[in-house]
């Protein structure tokens, strides 16, 4: 596993088109080595590499909690109805005002 260090740190950020204060890369620094102390802490749990991962909670796929994605025709409106709605329209669609300056 590569070091994290302040440098480490710097390259990322300058990577991702930000920059923070020395500080702050100090905290984060400090925050990487407590996350890097807890996974190394999975070292000591017996046999986890004999168990597979997780994808699905659920043993039986065939079982699901959620439900089928069918649309109630009665529950749709038309256009007219929702342009009949809106506080302002155009050309059949609905007008917003500008949010980006």
């Amino acid at each position: 596993m590569k070091e994290v260090n302040k440098e480490v740190l710097k390259a990322a950020a300058s990577k991702l088109l930000f920059d923070m204060k020395d500080e702050e890369y100090d905290t984060l620094l400090e925050e990487f080595h407590i996350i890097i102390a807890q996974l190394k802490l999975m070292d000591d749990i017996k046999d986890l590499a004999s168990n597979p991962p997780l994808s699905f909670p659920y043993v039986d796929e065939s079982f699901s909690l959620l439900r089928e994605d069918e649309p109630n025709e009665a529950d749709l409106l038309n256009k007219e109805e929702v342009l009949n709605n809106v506080k302002d329209s155009k050309e059949g669609q609905i007008k917003l005002p500008k949010v980006v300056g």
